[in-house]
């Protein structure tokens, strides 16, 4: 294929693992996306058939999945569905889960898919916020106070001791959330609120899964990211630093506006402990400058492509994603070219992050107004691939109104997983994929092993 990116092949099919169970994730779409307008056939396994990111016009074949279900029947799954495809796929988690499942029981799959090899315990251990502490001390890598508590008392003495607000995590967001403790990152503000958050968890979990860390105080350009991808060699083929410009929560959470800049310094440190970690793949790394000293404080490691990885495109039209793909493929990988300044937005999630930011005094209507008119990139509007946006509209517009009335029970998964074609494959050849690929409905192969 000719582009941007130069003559490439794009024959090998890849596949976007989500095993989250989240269908606001925009991530998985940005995957779809990049790789799709490259020309390469992308299938995507994913939870809901309503799914927005299944509705992309790049998608060749999706394969529903039952969230719940053990390691491995994923396993035999992922199995049965290369034998479906009938060649080798570049293989590509979007959450913590999927790249823990690989690390962990991917050798089994290497016959069937492309995707690197950390060390099998490694992505766990980065991923999971305790343990990724531990590894910060060991290597000497700048972090914020921490604390994993034992009981009321200690969290309580933690907070007076470092002062609020605290912020508080799930050591495992991975993991399904118990109890009322859904967020993975909240921003506790006073006592009483500490002392809420920390009754609603059950006598039966106690105080585990959660972790208590000191709050960096905020200021202009203070939250980084870092996005990139190593080869089998531990070389960093690729590494790109940008700004979180806003965030939901607020100084919080995921980013809903990001901005790439260069910082090379930074860049260079993160490369260093990349190759201290030995670590294969791709990654997406949080950080927060603070202003006591002008260090930079790690605070998490997604060891997975970040939700908002398409901020990053350098003027040759590499990103991170589409690095691993050629890498995976064996196809040289073009020397970085220097990074375009872009900026993209979250859309269903920027418009609560901006009234976060002005009941805290720190933005208003025509400051929001004015960052949306120099954004490159959307997660969800694509001129190209206009159903996700709308599908994304309805689904939100839908939970909005339902809020009120929605039981606490969560209505059972679907029976068994499915083989519908993409509509990357009903354009290309309607009657003739459908047939190759199999009818839609409940799939016999599948089926027999994920149920």
């Amino acid at each position: 294929m000719t582009g941007q990116l130069g003559d490439i092949d794009v024959s090998t099919p890849a596949v976007v693992l989500k095993l989250d169970p989240n269908v606001f994730h925009h991530g998985g779409l940005g995957v779809v996306r990049s790789l799709g307008r490259l020309g390469v056939p992308v299938h995507l396994v994913h939870e809901d058939p309503l799914s927005p990111a299944a509705a992309s016009r790049y998608v060749r074949g999706r394969w529903e999945w039952n969230p719940g279900v053990e390691a491995d029947r994923v396993a035999a799954g992922l199995v049965r569905l290369a034998e479906r495809i009938g060649r080798p796929a570049v293989l590509v988690p979007t959450d913590d889960a999927g790249a823990i499942f690989l690390a962990e029981r991917g050798r089994y799959l290497r016959r069937w898919f492309h995707f690197p090899t950390p060390p099998p315990d490694l992505p766990r251990q980065l991923a999971d916020k305790q343990s990724l502490h531990r590894l910060c001390r060991d290597l000497g890598v700048p972090a914020p106070v921490t604390l994993v508590p034992e009981s009321a008392a200690e969290a309580h003495e933690f907070a007076s001791r470092v002062g609020f607000p605290v912020v508080v995590k799930r050591t495992r967001p991975w993991r399904p959330a118990d109890g009322k403790h859904r967020r993975s990152t909240t921003l506790v503000r006073s006592r009483d609120e500490l002392a809420a958050l920390l009754a609603c968890r059950t006598s039966e979990d106690a105080l585990h899964g959660l972790m208590l860390q000191e709050h960096i105080p905020a200021s202009p350009e203070a939250d980084w990211f870092f996005h990139g991808y190593c080869d089998a060699n531990l070389v960093c083929r690729v590494g790109f630093t940008g700004v979180k410009e806003r965030s939901y929560p607020a100084h919080a959470g995921l980013t809903t506006l990001g901005r790439a800049v260069d910082n090379n310094p930074l860049r260079a440190d993160m490369q260093q402990l990349l190759k201290a970690l030995s670590y294969q793949g791709l990654m997406d790394l949080d950080l927060r400058r603070d202003p006591r000293d002008g260090g930079y404080r790690l605070l998490d490691f997604n060891p997975r492509p970040g939700a908002q990885f398409r901020v990053f495109e350098d003027t040759g039209g590499l990103d991170v994603v589409r690095a691993a793909y050629l890498d995976l493929t064996g196809q040289p990988v073009p020397e970085q070219r220097p990074c375009r300044e872009r900026r993209m937005v979250v859309e269903n999630y920027d418009l609560p992050a901006a009234l976060g930011y002005r009941r805290r005094g720190e933005l208003n209507l025509v400051a929001w107004a004015r960052s949306l008119r120099r954004v490159d990139e959307t997660a969800w509007f694509a001129r190209d691939d206009l159903a996700p946006f709308g599908l994304m509209c309805l689904r939100t517009g839908w939970r909005v109104l339902r809020r009120p009335f929605r039981a606490t029970a969560r209505p059972a998964p679907p029976a068994a997983p499915r083989y519908r074609p993409g509509r990357a494959a009903r354009l290309a050849a309607p009657g003739r994929n459908r047939r190759a690929l199999g009818p839609s409905g409940p799939d016999p192969i599948v089926r027999k092993e994920w149920t």
